[in-house]
């Protein structure tokens, strides 16, 4: 007999802890079905919901629930098998994998690494920068520079490389590694016409703060790390492209390894492929996750220039030849098979057409038209401070912290499932998402948000 969602639920509680809650944290909802763009929920009280996932689930489910091409990729390999160790042995599915992330990636990422998630993607990322300053005889080069505002994951390393003040982890401060932190880049709006918009006094103040801390700290430094034109949990703050080609450009400079964090901005989510592609530059490193498997399976990868895997290549440097890191799931077949299928989805088919001129790029126009006609009415609500869309994000900004308990509670009842945090209620539905889904979408918020906040 199956669990009802209630029963779910008190058995839940006190048992499992959740991502940022307490242990005894009482406002979930047992998910009892998914399929398509729809989440079956049930709370505490046996009331059932039908929701449309306004999240895709944090940003990964981006072709829904339960599609049949991703279902049968998973069945498929299964027939075969679902895993096995990576180290001396390889197969079909991680290899095709690789291979198209290579064709998709900015021309010069050709030497991919397969993570387990996002974070252990960007652990990986910040060895290699390690590894090739080490390999380049420059073993002193041992911090990295970051932009504030970002966020790069949970993990001890990425945790440092974090905003230390206004991110997730200022608990964990004396543990974390003593980074150098660039300023905030300016605030950025793109228009319907494609151009961007920011203050120039703006960008200028931060180019000059920015040119003189790294031409301060460069000979202690291995690399740049940054969330190309869009920082996520920073607060859905959207910045100007050009941001991206002066960092290109001093981590040219002095030969600092220029990591892009494209975990929740890739395939296609900000209205390019990449986000790198706004600025036209090609970072030495860049992490891939989320959208990877369409929410399937947890799989990252890295991706990193030849330039940077010959200096490891050359075994020079204490740290030797090898990159050394190796998850025991490390290329995981099942997962890179659904990767595979997913990919396909985004692109179409291999060898049907321009990967950049792909579904996801017709989908994605469609969310950033409907989100910004969606969500502009919460501009005339008296605690929003801003909307802002870019791709298939929309954000509404509060002058002050959103009850996330009681907006929550009346966007379900409303049809509707977000997970706002801060000040932000914010969404990134599914590439799936329909006109009329956003529509709805955007009354559900709305109205929420009117309701819970006046």
């Amino acid at each position: 007999m199956i669990a009802t969602g209630s029963k779910l639920l008190a058995r839940d509680a006190g048992l499992l802890w959740h991502p940022y809650a307490p242990l005894d944290d009482g406002a979930r909802y047992a998910v009892t079905a998914a399929r398509g763009t729809r989440l079956s929920l049930e709370d505490a009280r046996g009331e059932r919901h039908e929701v449309f996932d306004g999240m895709s689930s944090w940003w990964s489910a981006v072709h829904g629930y339960r599609h049949p091409a991703l279902d049968a990729a998973a069945r498929g390999q299964l027939e075969r098998f679902s895993h096995v160790m990576f180290g001396g042995l390889t197969h079909r599915p991680a290899i095709e994998l690789a291979e198209r992330l290579v064709t998709l990636a900015p021309e010069g990422l050709s030497h991919v690494f397969l993570a387990d998630s996002g974070s252990i993607s960007v652990e990986v990322a910040l060895k290699l920068a390690l590894q090739y300053q080490d390999a380049k005889g420059r073993s002193g080069r041992s911090r990295f520079a970051a932009l504030r505002g970002g966020y790069h994951g949970d993990t001890f390393a990425t945790m440092g490389i974090c905003d230390p003040v206004d991110g997730m982890h200022s608990a964990f401060a004396p543990l974390s590694a003593a980074q150098v932190f660039l300023p905030k880049p300016p605030a950025a709006r793109r228009t319907e016409q494609g151009s961007w918009e920011h203050s120039e006094s703006g960008m200028q103040q931060w180019e000059q703060a920015t040119r003189r801390l790294l031409a301060a700290h460069a000979p202690e430094l291995a690399g740049i790390v940054c969330e190309p034109v869009l920082q996520g949990a920073g607060g859905m703050h959207v910045y100007p492209p050009e941001v991206l080609r002066i960092l290109r450009e001093l981590a040219d400079d002095y030969d600092l390894v220029l990591i892009a964090d494209e975990i929740a901005t890739g395939f296609g989510r900000t209205g390019e492929l990449f986000a790198v592609q706004h600025a036209g530059i090609v970072p030495d490193i860049m992490c891939v996750g989320k959208a990877l498997t369409g929410g399937y399976l947890t799989l990252a990868a890295m991706l990193c220039t030849t330039r940077i895997a010959s200096a490891l290549a050359s075994g020079r440097g204490g740290t030797g030849s090898a990159l050394l890191h190796g998850p025991t799931f490390m290329g995981n077949p099942l997962a890179c098979a659904v990767a595979c299928a997913s990919l396909d989805l985004l692109t179409g088919a291999p060898g049907t057409g321009s990967p950049a001129q792909g579904p996801w790029r017709a989908q994605v126009s469609a969310l950033e038209a409907g989100l910004r006609a969606a969500l502009a009415p919460a501009a005339q609500l008296g605690h929003v401070i801003d909307v802002r869309v870019l791709g298939g994000v929309g954000a509404i900004e509060l002058d002050g912290p959103v009850d996330v308990t009681a907006l929550t509670r009346a966007a379900v009842d409303r049809g509707l499932w977000v997970r706002p945090f801060r000040n932000l209620a914010y969404v990134m539905p599914p590439y799936t998402s329909t006109p009329s889904d956003i529509a709805a979408l955007g009354q559900s918020l709305v109205g929420a948000l009117e309701q819970v906040h006046g």
